[in-house]
């Protein structure tokens, strides 16, 4: 099993703070959802986790052992796969290559998602957003990660896609952490973690179906 946790983080940008002392973990195998609007921290959350971006406070704590000052190039080394919401892919390289980097047989890649096959010439600058997002998810797919974080994975996509890209990551051997504004359906019938954050800070934790109910009482909220 992999676990990967923020104990009581904080993060600034200047003089604004994203993070209020974040307390959260994952473990895998297995699928966590950090959930929240934006300007909720969610986003800051998976950063301060691939370390892209530097705690002000607190620690990042990685099976047990804490690699706060673990350089992001070095935790991607130990087995870490962060995919960002932008800039995912090598814009000036080709399909093709893009893959290449990740591994020397893409063919896993190719069968997860199809539509890739007849753009492998193609610069991965010139695809579509929702094609630019299989690229990247299909690098992290290949990469064999211990950890894998996905910004927004379905951003782009077509809903028949976007189910098939959630089944994907769920069933990787891996510790996968994914940031969403909202629960996607297909994960409602999973046995996912959510961590939901407001405003830099957890609100609300537990299994998917535990989360919806506790967050269905809320006054004024509904999960849906």
């Amino acid at each position: 099993m992999t676990t990967i946790s923020l104990r009581r983080a904080r993060v600034r940008y200047g003089p604004l703070e994203a993070l209020h002392g974040v307390t959260l973990a994952a473990a895998g195998p297995g699928l966590t959802v950090l959930l929240g609007r934006n300007g909720s921290g969610r986003t800051t959350a998976l950063r301060a986790l691939a370390g892209t971006v530097a705690l002000s406070g607190g620690a990042v704590v990685w099976d047990g052992i804490d690699v706060t000052r673990v350089p992001a190039h070095e935790r991607a080394r130990r087995g870490l796969c962060l995919v960002p919401e932008r800039r995912a892919v090598f814009g000036s390289l080709t399909v093709r290559e893009n893959l290449e980097l990740a591994a020397a047989s893409y063919d896993t890649a190719l069968h997860a998602y199809p539509r890739l096959e007849p753009l492998l010439a193609r610069r991965a600058g010139t695809l579509s957003g929702g094609e630019q997002r299989m690229l990247a998810l299909s690098r992290a797919l290949l990469a064999g990660a211990r950890v894998v974080l996905v910004d927004e994975p379905a951003q782009g996509m077509s809903p028949a896609v976007a189910a098939r890209t959630y089944e994907l990551l769920s069933d990787l051997d891996a510790c996968v952490v994914i940031a969403e504004q909202r629960l996607p359906p297909v994960l409602r019938a999973r046995a996912a973690f959510v961590h939901e954050l407001s405003r830099g800070a957890v609100v609300l934790s537990g299994e998917s179906g535990e989360w919806e109910r506790r967050a269905a009482r809320r006054t004024g909220w509904s999960p849906s």
